[in-house]
């Protein structure tokens, strides 16, 4: 599926997206950062509920519900996965672990009509292979509708 992330849950396209994040409470680039300004509580819930740096969040996650005003009332949840504990030029910084266990927790603990939409969660400014991340994701996500977004 091609378009924004963001823009297609709000026309309904997804129950719920996911996101990658590192483990130091940034959301500084990429689409993560659009979600931290697009929806605040949505980095709230990562510094509130986490600790900054904490290795321990790899594979983890948090999330939030937000929802669009009148007349629209569209709702998603935003799920920020912890795949990657540092961030930076000297990559890459994905845990293939990582991703494993945040897909495994999603299957697990999302209802299973849940539409899921992602971006290459790990491949971009966290320099993962792709094709692996990819395969984890198809694995754990058994019989789900489940779609990668790709900008325009």
């Amino acid at each position: 599926m091609e378009g924004n992330l963001i823009d297609l849950a709000e026309q309904g396209h997804f129950n719920a997206i996911v996101h990658g994040c590192n483990c130091f409470h940034t959301m500084g680039s990429g689409i993560a950062k659009e979600i931290k300004d697009r929806y605040p509580p949505a980095y709230a819930v990562d510094i509130g509920q986490t600790i900054k740096g904490d290795k321990r969040k790899l594979g983890g996650f948090t999330y939030t519900i937000v929802q669009g005003p009148a007349p629209l009332y569209w709702r998603f949840t935003i799920i920020n996965a912890y795949t990657q504990y540092r961030y930076g030029k000297d990559g890459p910084h994905v845990n293939y672990d990582a991703v494993c266990s945040v897909f495994k927790g999603i299957q697990k603990n999302f209802p299973v009509h849940y539409s899921i939409g992602y971006p290459k969660i790990g491949a971009g400014l966290a320099g993962g292979n792709w094709d692996i991340i990819q395969a984890i994701i198809n694995k754990e996500l058994t019989k789900r509708n489940h779609h990668l977004v790709t900008l325009k």
